[in-house]
């Protein structure tokens, strides 16, 4: 993906999909699934069914694992089927899990 800004992103993010609840939407109350398309430490691109505002905070948290934050909203793009949206997590506790391929023995962390 071509960076727009033309500032280099401090972190790698990572492909991956992982199941999460995002909520805080102040139009559209209540929880709802959503997956990532990608994650760093700092933020996501998550897929949503919701229009979000730049800077609108929500909540994310990550089926798997423990992972947990507080975010704020930097884009949203329609798609699709709805929207994806960039994260910035501004309160970020506990770890992206997912399980690796089957007889690997161990799970992946990011």
């Amino acid at each position: 993906m071509s960076n727009t800004f033309g500032i280099e992103r401090l972190e790698k993010r990572f492909l991956m999909t992982v199941a999460v609840h995002i909520s805080g939407h102040e139009r559209a109350p209540g929880m709802e699934t959503a997956f990532t398309e990608n994650v760093s430490s700092r933020g996501a691109r998550v897929s949503s069914i919701r229009r979000w505002r730049p800077n609108e905070t929500l909540e994310i948290e990550s089926l798997p694992g423990d992972f947990r934050a507080v975010a704020r909203v930097t884009y949203c793009q329609p798609q699709s089927e709805g929207f994806v949206i960039g994260l910035e997590f501004l309160e970020p506790s506990g770890r992206w899990v997912v399980n690796a391929p089957a007889g690997s023995g161990k799970p992946l962390q990011g």
